[in-house]
């Protein structure tokens, strides 16, 4: 299929080419650390940084307070 399909329903949206890029790209190597996330452990520091990171974005996003 050569045309770009776009989805209009009720879940998963069409992302930007950009953000499907980057994700292409870090799939390999997550931020230069020679391995995908799906490779790393859960338990590893850099799976750990992800998952920090994440969890912060998420409260932010959801304005959920530290208490």
């Amino acid at each position: 299929m050569s045309e770009k399909v776009f989805n209009f329903a009720a879940g998963p949206a069409v992302l930007p080419i950009t953000v499907l890029e980057k994700a292409k790209n870090e799939m390999s190597d997550w931020h230069g650390s020679g391995m995908s996330v799906m490779e790393m452990s859960h338990r590893g520091k850099a799976f750990g940084e992800i998952f920090s990171e994440a969890k912060e974005r998420l409260k932010k996003l959801l304005s959920v307070p530290d208490s």
